[in-house]
């Protein structure tokens, strides 16, 4: 099976968020596609296959299959692309039949996803566990939210300079709550060339700590859109690696993520 590696939402090779992408020339059970994705060690990787026009992708982190992923979309894309098996538009399409389109950016080396813009639901900082905001190291909280559909946390924080500089205890974190995938810490960027900065932490259904999430940035869009009342927005997301997105809210409640992949290895996958 034809597998690569991909650093997405990376401007150079070794930064962003690296992903597996293995093209399917035949089916695969959960099994297999789990322990592929475990013995890879990625935070995600894609598992696609062409019905009609359409590619089927599904996701699976090293410990369960994940409904969304924005990197692992965009570095499905770059291959295909690279790869000539796909021109100008590709439309995948998830476990729950969300169409993602990915298209190639006709000035430059940029691919364009648009996803659907989800909500963040207002949640009273009294409602976040208090254990949680200790494991974060988090002190002070300016706002706090969740979003149904990422099924994760938001915890705005006034500092990004206190926001690159978390270090979390992940076995507290996990300990501090349940029954959700992820809690983004971000704070408004004091950096000129962005609007906002981000970590996603997930210890709960991924690694530790996100290097870039595509997926999360569905949501961030509309939050900090509504607080900046912007429609265009420049994002980074300050984990180790870096990554950065750019992003645009449009009419028709998507959002359009902009962002560079680098193919870093291509190889056989033996079964």
């Amino acid at each position: 099976m034809q597998t690569y590696i991909v650093d997405s939402f990376a401007p150079q090779k070794f930064k962003g968020n690296p992903a597996g992408v293995c093209l399917l020339d035949k089916p695969l059970t959960d099994t297999q596609m789990l322990n592929i994705a475990n013995e890879l060690g990625f935070s995600e990787t894609a598992f696609t296959h062409k019905v009609g026009e359409v590619y089927k992708i599904r996701f699976f982190s090293p410990s369960q299959e994940i409904d969304l992923c924005g990197h692992a979309t965009l570095a499905t894309a770059k291959i295909l692309f690279h790869k000539k098996l796909a021109a100008g538009i590709i439309h995948f399409k998830n476990t729950n039949h969300v169409d993602l389109m990915v298209k190639q950016d006709k000035t430059s080396s940029k691919l364009l996803m648009e996803f659907p813009a989800y909500q963040v639901k207002p949640m009273a900082v009294s409602e976040i566990p208090t254990a949680m905001l200790q494991a974060l190291g988090i002190s002070e909280v300016v706002n706090t939210g969740f979003n149904k559909e990422i099924n994760s946390f938001v915890i705005e924080i006034d500092s990004c300079e206190k926001l690159a500089s978390l270090t979390p205890d992940f076995e507290k974190l996990v300990q501090s709550v349940t029954n959700i995938d992820g809690v983004a810490v971000t704070a408004i960027s004091d950096k000129f060339e962005y609007d906002f900065e981000s970590r996603y932490f997930w210890p709960w259904v991924g690694t530790n700590e996100d290097p870039v999430t595509g997926a999360m940035h569905t949501f961030l869009a509309t939050y900090w859109g509504e607080k900046l009342n912007k429609t265009e927005l420049n994002a980074l997301q300050c984990s180790a690696r870096g990554g950065l997105l750019q992003i645009a809210l449009n009419e028709k409640s998507t959002v359009i993520l902009k962002g560079e992949a680098q193919i870093m290895l291509e190889g056989v996958f033996y079964l």
